[in-house]
């Protein structure tokens, strides 16, 4: 199988990891739309939500745990989650993943989503989430 989620899991990809368990990673998403931006997989493979959907019940409470060190790390004020099941849907990496989007007051609602944040220093992101 060629799948660059399965081959960031397995480390044969760099990755800043910021949360890993026996069922998830989440590592920082490397074009984030927002300061923070993480991209959670399952361990296993899976396409979809949609071929498999018992896979984002494996993952939840990664994806809280994930949220929770986002926001109180970073100071969010919000958290957007995203999941593409499809390739109409803008799924590019057919490997269940879901986008934890952390969001601040400056740029508030779903518009503020679409616009991307420039100059993040994803060093600078990663050294706050694992650090403490």
């Amino acid at each position: 199988m060629d799948c660059l989620f399965c081959a960031i899991v397995a480390g044969d990809i760099p990755s800043r990891g910021v949360y890993a368990d026996d069922t998830a990673y989440a590592f920082l998403d490397i074009n984030p739309w927002h300061r923070g931006h993480t991209v959670l997989v399952p361990r296993r493979h899976v396409a979809d939500l949609l071929e498999q959907p018992e896979g984002l019940g494996e993952i939840a409470p990664a994806i809280n745990a994930t949220g929770r060190l986002l926001v109180d790390r970073l100071g969010a004020q919000g958290l957007n989650l995203l999941s593409n099941a499809g390739a109409v849907a803008g799924q590019e990496v057919f490997h269940l993943h879901v986008h934890l989007i952390p969001r601040y007051a400056d740029r508030p609602g779903m518009a503020g989503l679409m616009q991307r944040e420039s100059d993040i220093d994803l060093d600078e992101v990663y050294r706050q989430l694992v650090a403490g």
